[in-house]
């Protein structure tokens, strides 16, 4: 696994990243490829709240945990995201070895102490359609403030490409642009 880290208003010593490369190096077990990379952000945050957000590629499939613990334990963090993201890949065992075909996920072992469910089936309770219009990305964030939603969907008057903007959990917006496969 390659690891790929980034420290925002904090400088860490060689010794965390270390630390993170040991935990996170125990989820390589999930992953047969050689090109699987792992990006680990390091933050302090007001009231020394450290936050970890850790995403890592492999397998065609993207993992993504952000925690936070209180005073400064940069490792407990660390700690929680590579367990978050363990829980995940067990939850969805099944489901992710049939899309990725065995090929780079192979079936995880489980501890035997180790008990979670795995979802059998995605339980969707509501569906809405709705026509997407061509607007720019400051009328989308306009309309998604006015609904009270955290994201909203539309088609770029710009490029015609299909668009989501959301509300970030750290303030702010974000914006997704969806590209045609080609």
């Amino acid at each position: 696994m390659k690891y790929t880290y980034a420290c925002k208003k904090v400088s860490l010593n060689d010794s965390i990243k270390e630390y993170a490369e040991k935990k996170i190096s125990k989820l390589d077990r999930y992953f047969r490829e050689e090109d699987t990379t792992a990006f680990v952000t390091f933050a302090v945050e007001k009231d020394h709240l450290c936050s970890v957000e850790l995403t890592i590629r492999g397998g065609g499939t993207l993992f993504r945990a952000q925690t936070q613990e209180p005073d400064g334990d940069m490792r407990g963090a660390v700690d929680a995201a590579v367990n978050y993201i363990e829980r995940q890949i067990l939850k969805n065992k099944t489901r992710l070895s049939k899309r990725l075909r065995s090929e780079g996920f192979p079936a995880p072992a489980v501890p035997d102490d180790f008990e979670i469910a795995e979802e059998k089936e995605f339980n969707i309770v509501r569906t809405k359609r709705f026509a997407v219009k061509p607007m720019s990305t400051e009328e989308a964030i306009l309309q998604m403030n006015l609904l009270g939603h955290d994201f909203f969907v539309f088609r770029s008057s710009e490029d015609d490409s299909l668009c989501i903007v959301y509300q970030r959990k750290a303030g702010g917006y974000g914006l997704i642009v969806t590209d045609e496969e080609e």
